[in-house]
């Protein structure tokens, strides 16, 4: 799956470049947050006290599991 050039830089992303428009999973910010509360989807990593961001690594592993449910 084809990333934008912001998923290469570092070893975390935000959920804006997770989620529908701007990312890969075809899911609302609601739909992604009832996830995390579910345990579906990785639980988030506080950076700083106003930065929430997830580990790229968990959202890869995460976006294979959602190219398979598709598939």
């Amino acid at each position: 799956m084809e990333h934008r050039a912001s998923w290469n830089a570092g070893g975390f992303v935000r959920l804006k470049h997770i989620i529908h428009p701007n990312g890969p999973l075809p899911i609302s910010a609601s739909t992604w947050w009832a996830g995390v509360a579910s345990g579906r989807f990785p639980q988030p990593v506080k950076i700083g006290a106003r930065i929430t961001a997830s580990r790229k690594a968990d959202i890869d592993q995460l976006i294979v599991g959602f190219s398979r449910e598709e598939g």
